[in-house]
């Protein structure tokens, strides 16, 4: 009879605390009421996975309560998601013009920056669509060349299978690197208010400079559990206690 009741108190608090669901958030960052809106994506992402879309709405949330170092972090694990989504990016750079630091990158040949940005169109998803569609479509034109009677249908079909198969290689090389930068989590974001960077890894250590909130910095090392070793798009690098920073 304890156990029976004891089921039905349990479905009793399932049926009065549901598990949310994306609508249930949805509804409540439109109503403004942010705070739950945050609980709710969290939740959503620590039960049922990743999504671009759940760390976008998560990162308006954040944003929204002004915590933009929150938003930020979610703006950027959105967007190693979905690279190519103009909103994410436009949101991301709003929330950094409203941090502290402003930072002037190292500049880099212009190849590089063309080629990244190329990169970035989509997701490692949608590069291996790509790679698989272009090397289907590579046969095809190889199968018209072998198979064509007509040597102009020949030379089209040659000449495609090449640009195809060129394409394929592109697609490949650009979904493993989308899929490199996923499972490196090389980057993170400062979450405390200010942060004295040091030489060391350890409290003696000399003071190097001031980074804040929302600044994304790289991690060099990362083979200590109490402090890493970050560097920032300008070069300059040093000493932070792992508390004060989120991985991406």
């Amino acid at each position: 009879m304890l156990l029976a009741i004891t089921s039905l108190n349990i479905h009793a608090n399932e049926e009065m605390n549901p598990t949310p669901d994306k609508a249930m958030a949805d509804s409540a960052y439109i109503n403004n009421d942010f705070v739950s809106a945050i609980d709710m994506y969290e939740t959503i992402l620590k039960n049922d996975g990743e999504s671009a879309d759940l760390y976008y709405n998560l990162g308006n949330s954040y944003y929204k309560t002004e915590n933009i170092a929150k938003a930020i972090l979610n703006y950027e694990k959105a967007l190693m998601l979905n690279p190519g989504d103009g909103d994410i990016r436009f949101n991301l750079e709003l929330a950094q013009s409203k941090t502290v630091d402003k930072v002037t990158p190292i500049s880099e040949m212009f190849f590089v920056t063309w080629t990244k940005s190329l990169a970035n169109l989509m997701s490692e998803k949608g590069w291996g669509k790509t790679g698989i569609f272009t090397f289907i479509a590579a046969l095809i034109g190889l199968a018209l060349y072998f198979f064509s009677k007509k040597i102009t249908l020949k030379k089209v079909g040659f000449i495609c299978a090449i640009c195809l198969f060129l394409l394929c290689i592109v697609a490949n090389l650009f979904a493993s690197s989308q899929k490199t930068k996923i499972m490196k989590h090389e980057n993170a974001i400062i979450m405390a208010p200010s942060v004295t960077v040091k030489s060391t890894p350890n409290e003696g250590g000399t003071d190097l400079f001031i980074i804040h909130e929302g600044r994304k910095v790289m991690i060099k090392d990362d083979t200590m559990k109490e402090w890493k070793e970050i560097q920032l798009e300008d070069g300059n690098a040093g000493w932070v206690p792992t508390s004060v920073i989120e991985v991406i």
